[in-house]
């Protein structure tokens, strides 16, 4: 088995892919903020699987954060095998409400980490033959929703491009665009959910399940389950304005 690296790794969909690629029997590197949480959620999943687990503590809307993920993927005496790039947050209030700096942290997050940390780890894979990146976005790619829609739709148009450049490297990239998962993340921006309703919540567990089968199949986009497809299928037959009217309103109350 190989090791895969993913960065947000304690909470939400990166604590799930850890927890699956974990039970598949792969070693992992866990990158995020809190070293307490790293160190925790190390030690449980080195407990039930068994496998070799090791914390990288960055933040990845600084320079210093993304430049250690960045050495750890070049490190070709330990080679990762599988990349999930899934840090990412959002910011409450609509542009304008939204101080500037958050929005620029946002992009460090969302885009220039995404750019770097695939070019760290790409170069190691073609060269092997083998390997898979998953770049998390969200279904907010496919309608307007400011700089986090912005943001999660060049991570579609990013991942699809990377991966026609590496045709037939044997490296697959796959952008993941779930709907709303239940995770901290709305609690962390300040966002109230009580305006969402119950069926548009997705586990995590099976957005991950479906996500890692959509990359076995080499497909560039993974949209998990049968409604968010509709949606996004809906999302790019109507007008712009019909969808994001109304995914501008959701969960944003505070």
């Amino acid at each position: 088995m190989t090791t895969a690296l993913i960065t947000g790794a304690t909470a939400g969909l990166g604590a799930a892919f850890a927890r699956r690629l974990a039970k598949d029997g792969h070693d992992l590197v866990l990158v995020a903020r809190d070293t307490k949480r790293l160190d925790e959620a190390a030690a449980a999943l080195r407990e039930r699987h068994g496998v070799a687990v090791e914390v990288l503590p960055a933040d990845l809307a600084t320079e210093d954060g993304i430049g250690a993920v960045e050495a750890r993927l070049r490190d070709g005496g330990r080679p990762v095998g599988i990349l999930v790039n899934n840090a990412g947050f959002g910011n409450r209030g609509a542009y304008l409400e939204v101080p500037l700096q958050a929005e620029l942290d946002m992009l460090k997050v969302h885009v220039e980490a995404v750019l770097r940390l695939t070019g760290a780890a790409v170069p190691g894979m073609r060269e092997r033959g083998f390997g898979g990146v998953v770049n998390v976005a969200s279904v907010a790619a496919f309608v307007p929703r400011g700089t986090y829609g912005a943001s999660k739709a060049w991570v579609v148009s990013f991942t699809q491009g990377v991966l026609r450049d590496l045709g037939g490297s044997g490296v697959r990239l796959m952008a993941l665009c779930p709907g709303f998962v239940h995770t901290e993340f709305h609690q962390r921006a300040g966002m109230g959910t009580g305006n969402i309703p119950a069926w548009a919540w997705l586990r995590a567990d099976r957005v991950v399940d479906e996500a890692l089968r959509d990359l076995a199949r080499g497909r560039s986009v993974s949209v998990p389950s049968r409604r968010y497809k509709l949606a996004v299928a809906l999302a790019r037959l109507l007008p712009a304005g019909r969808l994001g009217k109304v995914s501008s309103k959701a969960g944003r109350e505070y």
